[in-house]
């Protein structure tokens, strides 16, 4: 089959799997979760927006659910025959392949949210304290639910690309890298101390080894400065 012939046929068979994979995803790891959550442990998880409005955490916090909702939109809009299909990519091994890493992203997420049981939140509160989870999946990376939702999206925009697409996994992206290197990391290196800094000196930030705090970073500093610097 050719690219043009499957671009006649699949495109708007490939949407509905990125909206149906999308949905799905929405569906497990926030509705499910929290269900869970409130059932397990009397509470939802959420914690909200860090951050004074206007700021970089506060932007962080507010670019999730906007990456969200375009990532839902884009494949709807195909479908709707609202938003142009980009015909470069437009292949049934690049659609493909976009479902398996979907499925398996969805998998790192839920399996990567059952691990981290009553300490799984959404959004951070800094009176709080939570067990700091580092065995399974985490062992190897400290941050594996987001790394599985850059690749929802990701395998999202593989199946039904368009400029909406690529928009949602920018933005997705940005407010990952802001909620984790801005909010995350100072509030766990002022509740666990010595303790997360060397956990986060073995394990990789997204992906095994890659983003691991040196040794030597991890000695000497001091978590009261961390957060200072939040």
């Amino acid at each position: 089959m050719s690219t043009a012939e499957w671009t006649a046929g699949g495109t708007w068979g490939w949407a509905w799997a990125a909206l149906t994979l999308y949905v799905v995803g929405l569906l497990l790891a926030f509705g499910l979760r929290t269900w869970v959550q409130l059932r397990q442990n009397g509470t939802s998880g959420f914690r909200g927006i860090t951050g004074r409005p206007g700021s970089v955490a506060w932007w962080g916090g507010v670019l999730f659910p906007i990456a969200l909702l375009l990532g839902l939109a884009a494949p709807l809009l195909v479908i709707l025959g609202v938003t142009p299909h980009w015909q470069w990519p437009a292949h049934p091994v690049v659609a493909g392949s976009g479902l398996a890493l979907g499925v398996v992203s969805l998998a790192v997420v839920l399996l990567a949210q059952h691990t981290m049981g009553a300490s799984w939140r959404i959004g951070v509160d800094e009176r709080e304290r939570t067990e700091l989870v580092t065995t399974g999946i985490f062992s190897r990376v400290r941050n594996p639910i987001f790394t599985g939702m850059a690749g929802v999206s990701a395998a999202a925009a593989l199946m039904a690309p368009t400029p909406v697409a690529a928009v949602a996994v920018t933005a997705l992206v940005a407010a990952v890298q802001i909620q984790v290197r801005i909010v995350e990391e100072p509030y766990l290196r002022l509740t666990h101390g010595q303790s997360y800094e060397r956990y986060a000196a073995t394990a990789g930030r997204f992906v095994p080894v890659l983003g691991r705090l040196s040794d030597t970073a991890a000695a000497g500093l001091d978590p009261a400065a961390g957060a200072r610097r939040q």
